[in-house]
């Protein structure tokens, strides 16, 4: 009763294709995401890795900033480890202020 269809067989092959490629690329992710945890915890101390965790939870985007940044500075041996959470804060005072900027209001007469 059973007969080979070719076009359902490439569909299968697709999708199992399709599936494997995914599984790959979050195996990867994964990789890359163990490797920067293991580097942060190495250069940053337990006080200084706990506020970057805070602040993961509440601005991702910023905390993965600086997550780079921070790795890329110990990889040039452009930083004293461990970063302690004093030396953390200083960075992200000066990353706020740099891209910080005060709301304007001006009012035109006409």
């Amino acid at each position: 009763m059973a007969s080979y269809d070719p076009e359902l067989e490439e569909i299968r092959r697709r999708k199992m294709l399709e599936l494997q490629r995914k599984m790959k690329e979050e195996e990867e992710r994964k990789r890359l995401a163990a490797q920067k945890e293991a580097i942060l915890r190495r250069i940053l101390s337990p006080r200084a890795r706990q506020r970057l965790a805070n602040l993961r939870l509440v601005k991702p985007e910023i905390a993965a900033l600086i997550e780079d940044q921070l790795i890329a500075l110990a990889q040039a041996g452009r930083l004293r480890i461990p970063v302690s959470d004093e030396a953390l804060k200083e960075l992200l005072i000066r990353l706020y202020e740099q891209t910080h900027r005060e709301p304007r209001i001006r009012i035109r007469e006409k």
